[in-house]
């Protein structure tokens, strides 16, 4: 069936991306400690800042918008890396 073969790489390259994206976390926490690997371990964060975020006040109701996304160069690299694999698979 179709839905099944579809369904079944979606989930495989969710578990591929998600596992690429914990995996160069672990490993940017690793190589931050070690000189000659730490510019593994530089992180970049994308998004709003936790101290001033997006604020819609409608008087009654306050609402809060914030998003904040660290990237690291180990994530990057393991990511692409666990694309590669997903695409050979």
């Amino acid at each position: 069936n179709i839905l099944e073969i579809y369904m079944k790489r979606t989930f495989l390259f969710l578990f591929y991306l998600l596992a690429g994206i914990l995996t160069g976390s672990l490993l940017a926490t690793v190589f931050r400690g070690i000189p000659a690997l730490a510019w593994l371990g530089y992180t970049n964060t994308i998004g709003f800042s936790a101290a001033n975020p997006a604020v819609l006040d409608l008087i009654i109701v306050k609402i809060t918008f914030g998003f904040a996304m660290s990237v690291s160069v180990a994530q990057i690299i393991t990511i692409a890396i666990a694309m590669f694999i997903y695409n050979r698979s």
